[in-house]
């Protein structure tokens, strides 16, 4: 069952910590739409309410933040596959391109079968060969660091990139429990 199902409820009270924890894509919509959160200057804590940052920045519009947040994670929810998709997608014909955000350390002690380790050069190789018409699903540890680089693949022209929700560890613990699930030290 989609755990994207319902959109989550939001107010100026809650504070960013949650707010990114609950929208995903919430740091990316805030940036490109307010210049909110990308360089020193603009940063907020996490303890800081939504409406606290509104406030320190230009006094924005709390109700209109808010709803930039909920259309932004309404789009990102066209983008997260969900871990129970993944399995079909991966016997179908052609079967999607499966990149694997995480670190090389975390790819050598377990990875999704089939995937490949992201790096730049793969980046190069997919945007001078790869059909823009396949699937490509990205995945991470947890799911909270795939938002971006997916739309990044689909600002390029890539518009079936997926990104799968709750990662890898989502992965094993709700399709493949045989996959290795781990905690890193420093998330």
């Amino acid at each position: 069952m989609s755990q994207l199902a319902e959109t989550p409820s939001i107010d100026g009270s809650i504070t960013m910590a949650e707010v990114l924890a609950t929208f995903p894509g919430a740091k990316r919509a805030l940036f490109a739409e307010y210049h909110i959160g990308g360089c020193q200057s603009c940063s907020y804590g996490d303890d800081e309410t939504l409406a606290e940052v509104c406030e320190r920045n230009e006094n924005l519009p709390v109700d209109e933040v808010i709803q930039h947040i909920l259309t932004a994670h309404e789009n990102d929810k066209k983008i997260l596959l969900e871990p129970d998709e993944l399995p079909a997608l991966l016997d179908s014909d052609p079967a999607p391109r499966l990149l694997d955000m995480r670190t090389r350390e975390e790819f050598e002690a377990v990875a999704l079968p089939g995937s490949e380790l992201f790096s730049n050069d793969l980046l190069q190789e997919i945007f001078g060969t790869e059909n823009k018409e396949r699937t490509i699903i990205l995945y991470d540890h947890t799911g909270d660091k795939v938002l971006d680089p997916a739309a990044y693949l689909i600002g390029h022209g890539f518009k079936n990139t997926r990104a799968l929700r709750g990662g890898i560890d989502a992965y094993a613990k709700e399709v493949d429990n045989k996959i290795p699930r781990y905690k890193l030290e420093f998330e």
